[in-house]
Formats: C-alpha cells, structure tokens, sequence
C-alpha cells in the first residue's frame, strides 16, 4: 500500500487541504475572498462555497490586493487567491504596500503540481527555467511567513502558524498552494481546535521595571500628553489606550497615520499633530509637553509633514509592539500591550498634572472657512464643508495626494475607521482598499457608510474596480476631485510639466459603461460650486439611498490643502539630508 494512502487511513476525521484551508479562514473571521482566477487556482476555489466563503472576482490582480487590504483595515484579516507567476506578481505591489504598513493578508497562490516542480517542466506563467521558487523569494522579503504546502503531513501545522503569524505580527502571509495537494488529506479534527491568535505576554519582572520606570517620569512631568501613531492600531492596543485617557485624562494627539485611532468626540482628544502642518494649538500643546507618551510611533516622511516632529528624546517615551524606548534607555522585547494595562491601574492620579487639549472647533464653525469669495470649490473650503458630512461609524478612504493632507483638518463623529497609505502611497490604492473596506462592512453586515475621496490622476489607474463595487451591490460614497492631474506631484516638483497631467475623462460616464444603472442603486452627479456641492451634501436622498453615489467634484488644478503645501515646503528643506 502506498505511504499516502496508509497516512489517510490513520487519520480520524479527513478533509482536503483545501477544505482545511478555507475552514481556517472562515473561523478567522474572513467571509470574501480577493483574487483573480488562473488555471492553477481554479480547483481550489471550487472549495470556496463549501467552507462558507464568497468569491469576490477583482477586475486584476493588483487591484485585489489593494481590497484585500482594505478589507483587512476593516474586517481584521483578509484574505487574497491569485495565480502562479503572472498573478502573483500583478499582486506584489499591494502586498508590499500591506507589508509596509503592516496589514494582516493571507496570500494564496495557486502553482503548478509538485511533480512539476521536481521534474522542471517548461510550464507557461514560469521564466523557461525549471525555478519554481524564484516566485516565492521574491514574497518573502514583503511576507512574514513563506509556507510551501507540499507535504500533506505538514500542511495542516503550516497553514495553523501562517495565519497566527499573520494576525500576531499584522503582516502579510504567503502560501503556495500545488494543484495536486488540494484535494490530499489532512486531519480535521485539528479545526475543532480554534488557533491561538493571544500575544505572549512579556517578563513580568522586566515589564514592571518599565512600567516603574514610565510612571516615575509620568508623575513628574508638568504638561504630559499621549500621542498616538498607526502601530497602535495596526496592533490593537486601542482599547488599552483608551483605558488610560479614560482614567487619566490625558491629553491625547495624532499623527496623519494615527487618525481615527481615538474617538474624536473624546473630551481629551486635543487634534492632530505633524509638526509644522499642525494647528498652532495642537503643535505648541505637543512640542511645549515636557513628556510625550508616544504609542505606536512610524515616523515616515509624510507622517511627520517631512520630518519635521519636534519631540526630544529626553522628552519622549516610545512604546512600541516589540519594545519600549524610555528616553535614551531601550528595552527590547517589552511590548505596549502589557505596559499600557499596567500604567492604567498603577498610575497616581494624585501626582499626575493634567491640562486641557486645545479647544477643538466644531463642525459649523469649520464650514465657515472662506475659501475665496467666489463659487469655485477650493480645497480649504472643501475639506471645512464635508466636515459636517460625515456621520458616526463612517469608514472614510483618502487617496495619496490633496485627500490625504486634506483629511487632516476634519474632525471625526464617534466610531469612525479612517483609511490611508501614508507610508507606501501608491497611487491608486484607495480605489480598491474601498471596494475591499465597504465588502467588510457588507460581511459585518453593519449599514456603515463607506466614503472614498479620490484624485483624478490616482482614479485612472484603478477604476476598473468601480464594477466591482456595483456587481457586490456595495453602498459607497465616491468623491472624484477633478483638478487635471498630479496635484500632490506638482507641489513636490513640477507645477506645469506635462508628466504631472492626465487626460481628461468623463469620469461619470463609467458608471454605466460598468453595468451600474439607476435601478440598480448606481447614481451618478457632478458638482463646480459650492453651492451645488453644499446642497448635495445636504440632499437626504444622497445621504440615504443605498448602492454607489458617483460624484466628480471640480476644484483648481494649482490648488491644495495648507498641510500638503506646508509638507512639500518641508520635505524640500530636508531634502539634502534625505540625499546624503
């Protein structure tokens, strides 16, 4: 009798691989799955429906792993199917970007048999030269784990750690998947064993110690406030922070990255802070504190207005997911989690100093900005009116470019999920990161709204997705800035060159030629004044009507928001050091 035939005999309850594989991802939370079919996949998503699970079906490859992300933002994990060679690599760059801004997403890659791989056939979708691995080095370096399920014995166990590695270290996982192991069996007694996503806890004699330390400086400290940053987020101490302010009432900050990470309507939450493209209150109460609890710091270039942060180190303590900086003193291995716990109960509100945050300027009062006497809709004025748009729980995407600096000035309702890509930008993310982010409030089955604000130029590269939106019957808000091109790019270098321009669509014109009808729930308007957009806004229709709202929004094509110009100015000032 053959080996695997005598090892499906000694198994209790057998199932297929790929069976295993989607009931592992169901129970994780995950109910759609991203991804293009390819001949090398196509037996594997048979299992799809079976283990519970709905095929989304992306328009391409990347624009899959851009959902994929979103969808992780939104839902916790997500997951993502391409094809060996050609689709994977269509992917790498929304893997990447995930990677890069530490997104949990498990990437399943369909690839040729194991016979195939150990005999060097001249297979399609390879490079001609018997290397069936040169495909999975190139994920490993934007991959937490690599797993190569050839071996039905070990298959079970890799997919296990793959996907608690993924959620615990909040990146990206990739798993090959051979056409002949999909159907081999493994044990499926191991699903009845939920996986173990709890974080190891640290030392407690060396946690404590830092936490003495933490509340030492904390105590003695005249103007502490806490601020905020993406890893906070990205690993799930929010609900720690939040017992902290609630106890403390500290004053707590942003960054750009960090937003939407507290709950804006908070009476501590004092704004966001991006050195010099902060509010004047926000960066004299930051960079005035004499102690600064830094959460989750990621201080990129654009999260900190170009590397213009000013906070000492003298003045700052970092905690971080795999270690803690106390001033000049690091201390590897201590992570935030159990820090933040400890600081809330041993902390002596006694001794503590507490100032208010900056007064924070209501929605009413934001609208009244100016932005020039005229009816043309400008971004200062924009950003102010939408302002008052926004409704709790939304889910609110910006696009690398004016969206994203535009977005700072906004004050959030409760419960709000902000998504951007600070760190990665690239362009054309947020198309697909909002299909993915309004299938996760549809597999919530929550009635959040999902609001995209997007940029001409960044729109051209992804709008193939918009069909995918109205084929999922997804409720979602899409604000196209019409302003002629690479704002963000003409402020960085290059205000008339022609490599900042794009051609000029009839951006509305899509919906239709997508399949989305007005019967359907698709909906398209355009609006030049601020007039036109402010009724818009306020038209309860608009606001109500379920499916896709299409909106293009004429604004200047030399016009930007203060903390995009103010950014620029910075990033050109550190340029020379960036360079050398």
């Amino acid at each position: 009798m053959a080996t695997a035939d005598i090892r499906t005999q000694n198994l209790k309850e057998p199932v297929d691989v790929a069976e295993y594989l989607f009931a592992r991802l169901h129970q994780i939370g995950i109910r759609s799955v991203h991804g293009v079919a390819g001949d090398f996949n196509l037996v594997a998503l048979d299992y799809l429906p079976k283990a519970g699970l709905k095929w989304v079906g992306n328009c391409n490859e990347l624009n899959a792993a851009y959902a994929a992300d979103g969808y992780a933002r939104v839902k916790g994990i997500s997951a993502i199917v391409t094809t060996f060679g050609v689709g994977e690599l269509s992917a790498i760059n929304g893997i990447a970007g995930a990677y890069s801004e530490m997104i949990p997403v498990v990437h399943i890659v369909g690839c040729p048999s194991t016979m195939s791989q150990r005999n060097g056939m001249l297979l399609h979708h390879t490079l001609g030269n018997g290397d069936f691995q040169v495909f999975a080095n190139m994920s490993a370096s934007v991959s937490c784990a690599v797993a190569r399920l050839n071996d039905p014995a070990e298959v079970a166990a890799q997919i296990d750690h793959a996907l608690r590695e993924c959620y615990v270290r909040s990146r990206p996982v990739y798993l090959m998947l051979p056409t002949d192991v999909v159907g081999k069996k493994v044990e499926g007694a191991r699903l009845r064993q939920e996986i173990d996503f709890a974080e190891s806890p640290n030392e407690e004699d060396r946690e404590d110690y830092v936490v003495d330390v933490v509340l030492r400086y904390l105590h003695a400290a005249q103007r502490p406030v806490v601020l905020v940053d993406a890893c906070a987020i990205r690993h799930r101490v929010l609900g720690e922070v939040k017992a902290l302010l609630d106890r403390t009432r500290l004053p707590v900050f942003v960054t750009p990255m960090g937003k939407s990470g507290i709950d804006e309507t908070h009476p501590s939450y004092g704004g966001v802070y991006a050195g010099d493209a902060s509010q004047p209150a926000v960066r004299e109460a930051v960079e005035g504190s004499d102690l600064v609890l830094s959460v989750g710091s990621l201080q990129s270039d654009f999260n900190t207005a170009g590397f213009s942060f000013r906070l000492s180190r003298l003045r700052t303590v970092d905690l971080h997911s795999g270690h803690c900086v106390v001033r000049y003193s690091e201390y590897p291995g201590v992570k935030m989690r159990g820090v933040l716990r400890k600081l809330a109960e041993r902390i002596d509100l006694s001794q503590l100093k507490v100032r208010p945050p900056p007064s924070k300027t209501t929605g009413e009062e934001l609208d009244q900005g100016s932005g020039g006497g005229d009816e043309v809709i400008r971004q200062e004025w924009f950003w102010r009116r939408v302002n008052r748009f926004f409704r709790a729980g939304d889910v609110i995407v910006t696009e690398t470019g004016t969206a994203n600096f535009g977005i700072w000035g906004t004050t959030f309702p409760a419960g709000v999920t902000a998504l951007n890509q600070t760190l990665w930008g690239s362009i054309g993310w947020a198309v697909g990161a909002t299909q993915g982010a309004a299938l996760a409030v549809k597999d919530s089955e929550s009635s959040r709204r999902t609001v995209l604000f997007e940029g001409d130029g960044s729109f051209q590269l992804t709008a193939q997705e918009v069909s995918t939106m109205i084929r999922h019957s997804l409720d979602v808000i899409l604000f196209v800035i019409c302003n002629e091109g690479y704002t963000i790019e003409r402020f960085i270098h290059g205000m008339d060159a022609e490599y900042n321009d794009v051609a000029e669509w009839r951006y509305r014109d899509l919906v239709p030629a997508f399949g989305g009808t007005e019967a359907a729930g698709a909906r398209t308007y355009a609006v030049r004044t601020k007039d036109e957009l402010s009724r818009l806004l306020d038209d309860g229709d608009f606001n109500e009507r379920p499916g896709l709202r299409f909106v293009e929004v004429y604004m200047p094509r030399d016009d930007a928001p203060a903390a995009l110009k103010l950014t620029t100015e910075a990033s050109a000032r550190n340029k020379p050091k960036m360079q050398s």
